[in-house]
C-alpha cells in the first residue's frame, strides 16, 4: 500500500479558506455615501439677515408705540 500524500489536500484548503476571507472582505467593504448639501439659496425667512432686520424693525415698532403712550 502507497502512503497518502495529502500536500495537495492542504493546499487545495489554503486555497479554499483564502478564498472565503476574500469574500468575508469585500462582503464588508461598504461604500460610505456621505451628501452634505450645503444650500446658499433658499426661503428668505431662512436667511439669518431677514430675522436680524425683522428682530430690528419690531422692536422699531414696539418702541414707537409704547413711547406714544406715556403722553396720555
Amino acid at each position: 500500500m502507497q502512503p497518502v500524500n495529502f500536500k495537495w489536500m492542504n493546499s487545495a484548503l489554503a486555497l479554499a479558506l483564502m478564498l472565503l476571507f476574500a469574500l468575508k472582505l469585500f462582503a464588508q467593504d461598504k461604500q460610505v455615501d456621505i451628501n452634505v448639501g450645503v444650500d446658499k439659496g433658499g426661503a428668505w425667512y431662512t436667511q439669518p439677515w431677514a430675522w436680524i432686520v425683522g428682530g430690528a424693525v419690531f422692536i422699531l415698532l414696539l418702541v414707537a408705540l409704547l413711547r406714544g403712550r406715556g403722553r396720555d
